[in-house]
């Protein structure tokens, strides 16, 4: 047996009592205080060099379109933004008197139609006490700081003026070793200007104030630099593509419908609207298709012109009549809704998706979605009992309207799924006007319905939000306002943002042929009913679509998109019952056997 070394003994017995001292000195738990730096980095520094640094990437909205430097950076302070639009002048120019610009700032802010607070993250951080734990500093990529302990990094690239091209972030501290994401977009790689102030005072275990709608920024996944730029560039030309895959498309189908019209004499009229018809109902499930195949322009361009007949003359093959309306709708509301259930990103980043590149939505769908499914759900539920339940009694097909409008509500509204509020409105008084027109009811009955069917959705999603805890637009827009006053500023928000946009030059020059349109309607009225004088689930169909489609236009930011995109879609299905309206009654084809 060893001699003991006392020497040994007592060193580590002295070192024993210093360590003890050490812990009672420091109680459980002590810690550092975290410290927060938002660095900005010249314009033009990448994704790549960011990720190469260490820092968890991503791309951010640096406004809502194209926004001047500087409310950029009053966004990231104040943790909310709107459209320039909504302010009652433009941002005031920074001069050698910054009291008095500030001054302006903040009177500017006041004029919106919003909870926007100028300076509200310095605001929060001064009246915690924590004002000296967050920095705000100019660097180069090599003179950015360390990160320690709770310490957290944001380093964003600085915007270009008068550009809305989207801008690398980057985020280096504890839990962020991901790509970037948050809950204001729910998308891989893609945050908001406005969630960087959450960001910070999350950190710094500050309560997020109300009048901040940014979320704060997490990571997901591991680092994938490839895949960001990959969303980025698909980003970037949503809104330049949408004008020449669909334009040229519907060009070609019309131009050529007019051609076989033209040299048959008006014999192969009839088949050709049906072709087209069919077409422009598949081209948001092609375009979908486009968004997950992430092809080039040329290509989208020749996948939609070609793809869509294509599909529309398969399906003429396989089922007769209103049957193929159905069918072309039922499959293209299905394609999206399977799609906004799984949580995929191929819907926001299809051309008829919400177009996340305008820093507005960025999941779910959006106007031009809402506006086509509008009509797709309810008339094509029509078109499904006229083709294939032609006989079904009134209360049935009244029922099945209800049924179709609400599911789809559910579906399209529901904060995890298609998070659109119009859509909670719209499909459900366009399902119930459908059903009071197919069912007869008295004018008293019909209102009940009408009023009741949105009132019922919204109340039921408002429920599952809240359980689910979705935070999606329904729950931060209007569960969570702050009173009567914040709620009409969401509604006087929404009705100035409509206003303009039937100021915007590319939908005015449509104006004027939708109300020919409409002139139209009204004095052919008796030749419409004619068309569908063979089937009242069809003419139910049609009724509660122009009602969602009226309703849509006058209840949502985007009025005037929803109102020519749902009167084209609408004149879809009146040409398909003008090429029924005179067809002879026709045996079953060999696929309905």
């Amino acid at each position: 047996m060893k001699k003991l070394n006392l020497a040994k003994v007592r060193s580590a017995i002295g070192l024993t009592i210093a360590l003890v001292a050490l812990l009672l000195a420091a109680p459980a738990g002590a810690k550092q205080p975290a410290r927060v730096t938002l660095a900005w980095v010249p314009a033009g520094t990448s994704v790549q060099e960011l990720a190469g640094l260490g820092l968890s990437p991503g791309l951010l909205s640096a406004g809502l379109g194209s926004v001047p430097v500087r409310q950029t950076y009053l966004d990231v302070g104040q943790g909310n933004r709107v459209f320039d639009s909504l302010y009652d002048s433009d941002l005031p120019a920074l001069g050698p008197d910054a009291a008095g610009w500030w001054k302006e700032v903040v009177e500017r802010a006041e004029s919106a139609p919003a909870d926007i607070v100028p300076g509200l993250l310095a605001a929060t951080l001064n009246a915690s006490g924590e004002g000296g734990a967050f920095e705000i500093r100019g660097a180069t990529v090599g003179q950015l700081p360390s990160v320690r302990g709770g310490d957290l990094l944001i380093v964003v690239a600085r915007p270009r003026e008068g550009s809305d091209d989207l801008v690398p972030i980057g985020i280096a501290g504890r839990g962020f070793d991901g790509n970037l994401t948050s809950d204001s977009t729910r998308m891989d790689g893609y945050v908001l200007s406005t969630d960087v102030a959450p960001t910070v005072l999350d950190r710094l275990g500050l309560p997020i104030p109300a009048e901040m709608s940014g979320q704060p920024i997490r990571s997901e996944g591991e680092v994938d630099v490839a895949e960001i730029e990959s969303l980025g560039d698909r980003l970037e030309v949503i809104s330049h593509r949408r004008g020449p895959v669909i334009g040229y498309s519907l060009l070609l189908w019309l131009g050529a419908l007019a051609v076989v019209a033209l040299l048959s004499w008006g014999r192969q009229a009839r088949p050709a609207v049906r072709v087209t018809g069919l077409a422009i109902v598949y081209m948001p499930l092609v375009l979908l298709l486009g968004a997950a195949l992430e092809s080039g322009e040329t290509a989208e361009v020749l996948l939609v012109m070609f793809g869509a007949p294509a599909l529309a003359v398969a399906t003429l093959a396989l089922f007769r009549g209103y049957r193929a309306l159905a069918v072309a709708s039922a499959l293209t509301v299905c394609a999206y809704a399977v799609d906004v259930i799984a949580g995929s990103p191929l819907t926001a980043l299809s051309l008829l998706g919400p177009n996340p590149g305008l820093g507005v939505r960025f999941y779910g769908i959006g106007n031009e979605l809402e506006a086509i499914l509008a009509v797709l759900v309810v008339a094509g539920a029509g078109a499904a009992l006229a083709g294939f339940a032609p006989e079904a009694s009134r209360q049935r097909c009244a029922i099945a309207f209800v049924a179709t409008g609400l599911l789809a509500a559910v579906v399209f509204a529901a904060g995890r799924f298609g998070a659109d509020v119009g859509a909670a409105i719209v499909l459900p008084v366009g399902a119930a006007v459908a059903a009071v027109t197919v069912a007869g009811r008295g004018r008293r009955a019909a209102l009940w319905l009408v009023l009741a069917a949105p009132l019922a959705i919204l109340a039921l999603l408002a429920l599952v939000d809240l359980i689910s805890g979705a935070n999606a637009h329904l729950t931060r827009s209007v569960l969570d306002a702050g009173g009567l006053g914040d709620l009409s500023d969401v509604a006087q928000r929404r009705l100035q943002l409509s206003a303009h946009s039937f100021g915007r030059p590319v939908l005015l020059a449509f104006l004027p042929l939708v109300a020919a349109i409409a002139v139209v309607a009204v004095v052919k009225r008796d030749r419409l009913r004619a068309w569908l004088s063979g089937s009242r689930a069809m003419r139910a169909g049609l009724a509660g679509a122009l009602a969602a489609t009226a309703l849509g236009t006058l209840a949502n930011d985007s009025g005037a998109l929803l109102l020519e995109v749902g009167t084209a879609y609408l004149l879809v299905f009146v040409g398909f019952a003008w090429a029924e309206g005179s067809r002879r009654p026709t045996p079953p084809s060999r696929a309905e056997r």
